[in-house]
């Protein structure tokens, strides 16, 4: 018993589903070229990276006590320009009161890792949105590729078969690709993050101090 209207729906799913298969292409080709435009990229960032080791952040934490302008300390210290920038952001702001510089720092920290989070995001949706496609891209050709086989069309299935094949590895190669950088990246920017962290807390203490003996200052000089 066929229900009346089902026909007509089947067809009118079969073409939503079969005219997906053209985007779903250019998306799984989309997907890869961004993926290895991400490689190289990581690979550029690699070659510029700056690894801190606990020896060198206790030198950058003796001379940000030792030097008197705390701005040269930064400069001279071997972290990466983009954490040296944070940083002078914050030590250009010694004027604000304690509890305000530390809301300033935290919103430094804050928006370092919106940023982190924004690179993030573009590998992260491929390496799950990938094999999706790749999957999609599967089965939508094995439809009419098993009613080709029906018909004894073997040319066409083999057709149909390739691409499914080509989707599913194209989809799954773009997918752990984006999966492997953005696991090395998160890694690199936790120590990135965990660098900037380690190093505002006593450069806080330092303007802090600072601060309270410029206050102190006339107090004394009166005596």
């Amino acid at each position: 018993m066929i229900v009346p209207g089902s026909e007509m729906l089947s067809k009118a799913l079969h073409l939503v589903s079969q005219s997906l298969l053209i985007p779903v292409i250019a998306g799984l080709l989309a997907f890869m070229v961004f993926a290895i435009i991400e490689l190289g990229s990581l690979i550029s960032e690699y070659s510029q990276r700056v690894k801190v080791s606990s020896e060198k952040m206790g030198g950058i934490i003796k001379r940000l006590h030792g030097v008197p302008e705390v701005k040269e300390a930064i400069a001279a210290s071997n972290l990466s320009q983009s954490q040296k920038n944070i940083l002078e952001k914050i030590a250009s702001n010694g004027h604000l009161t304690n509890n305000s510089l530390r809301a300033f720092a935290r919103r430094m920290v804050e928006e370092e890792e919106l940023k982190i989070a924004k690179s993030l995001e573009k590998t992260d949706v491929i390496a799950r949105l990938g094999p999706a496609l790749g999957l999609m891209g599967t089965l939508i050709p094995l439809g009419p590729g098993l009613a080709a086989l029906g018909r004894g069309d073997i040319q066409a299935l083999a057709q149909a078969v390739i691409i499914a094949f080509d989707t599913t590895v194209v989809g799954l190669g773009a997918g752990g690709l984006a999966y492997l950088i953005s696991k090395i990246r998160r890694r690199w920017y936790e120590e990135h993050l965990s660098t900037i962290e380690a190093v505002i807390d006593p450069l806080l203490e330092v303007m802090e101090n600072d601060k309270e003996a410029e206050d102190f200052a006339p107090i004394r000089r009166g005596y």
